[in-house]
């Protein structure tokens, strides 16, 4: 299929249509709101249902009842509506209702700014809802990944059957590239013979459900949802990486702050420096096994991200101590700058970090 030119917010809405999805329900968010007006328009050309909810917390609760019926379902926003979600969100990881959620992250904390940011990490990776429970999460660095993770999410989310995330800063939701809408492989998915679509008087009813009063019960269902996850951790992991083996210093980025870090990477190879990098693609489960094939003699690994380094504590699981672990990163809507990352690589090399 031939590119198109398209801007991220219309491209995850088109990727969803053409994974098969065919229910949105959300709220209009800055810098997301794209995403539904997108979906109002071409959501009903194809026999979908868009519905603007009156709030975000409504908006998650549609999802996990279309979800429940066994439909392909999305629902979409940026920072703080993203946290209106979160009772919803626990709600259908604790009920194993598969949907996918879409997050255009901007400056925080509270409403924040409307500038792109990344300070979503731990909500994203750690659960921003009670319990314990895990959400698949993807951080595309381009639009064109985005369409494959969003149409990879429905698939994910159906064969795992649990909430996934996209989670991408504000610049991807509102720049222009072209791209490429591929085919949907998966062709081998479970059936979906627990979905509450109706008896017709020829079978048991199905029960969606994420309350257990008896503890032991609600223990069993733990431990149950447990063994997903570890699934997940062994078979799910996404990375790039490269550099590493000769690496003066390493740096880790996602998203499109990975980008600007590749234009750091080849300004201190000019100056002769050698840098490597990794880029986690899923944030979770995270690539922790990649940090064994880092130079043992690296002088520093260099965390950078568009928050206070919230991805520190993924970094220093991963390196284990085996060298030091420095940070750089702007917030609040502000954007690192190849110059800025260029210094602190320059600082870690030369032994005055």
């Amino acid at each position: 299929m031939s590119k198109v030119l398209m801007k991220g917010n219309e491209a995850v809405g088109a990727a969803a249509i053409k994974a098969g999805c065919r229910y949105f329900f959300g709220y209009p968010i800055t810098p997301s709101s794209e995403i539904p007006e997108y979906m109002s328009k071409a959501l009903p050309e194809v026999g979908g249902v868009f519905l603007q909810a009156e709030s975000e917390v409504a908006a998650i609760n549609m999802v996990y009842g279309a979800g429940g019926a066994g439909a392909r379902v999305m629902t979409g926003s940026s920072s703080p509506g993203i946290s209106l979600k979160q009772e919803g969100i626990t709600y259908a990881a604790g009920a194993e209702i598969p949907c996918v959620i879409v997050n255009m992250m901007r400056g925080g904390p509270g409403l924040g700014s409307i500038q792109p940011g990344q300070a979503d990490y731990y909500q994203s990776t750690r659960g921003g809802g009670n319990g314990d429970y895990r959400t698949l999460c993807y951080a595309p660095a381009s639009i064109q990944e985005t369409v494959d993770y969003v149409m990879l999410a429905f698939d994910k989310a159906d064969e795992y059957r649990n909430p996934v995330l996209i989670c991408a800063d504000g610049m991807i939701g509102q720049m222009m590239e072209a791209v490429e809408f591929k085919e949907n492989l998966n062709k081998n998915l479970p059936a979906k013979d627990w979905a509450t679509t109706g008896t017709k008087g020829k079978r048991e009813k199905n029960i969606v459900n994420s309350l257990f009063l008896e503890a032991e019960l609600c223990e069993d269902h733990n431990i149950r949802l447990e063994k997903k996850y570890k699934l997940m951790e062994e078979n799910e992991v996404l990375y790039e990486s490269f550099g590493l083996e000769d690496a003066d210093v390493v740096c880790v980025a996602y998203g499109t702050t990975s980008r600007i870090v590749k234009t750091a990477i080849k300004l201190a190879a000019a100056k002769g420096i050698k840098v490597g990098i990794i880029r986690p693609i899923t944030l979770w489960p995270y690539p922790y096994a990649i940090y064994k094939d880092i130079n043992p003699n690296c002088k520093g690994i260099l965390g950078v991200e568009m928050s206070q380094g919230q991805i520190m504590d993924d970094i220093k699981i991963g390196i284990e101590g085996r060298m030091p672990v420095y940070f750089h990163g702007r917030t609040g809507g502000m954007v690192p700058t190849p110059a800025g990352i260029l210094a602190e690589i320059e600082k870690i090399a030369g032994g005055t970090k």
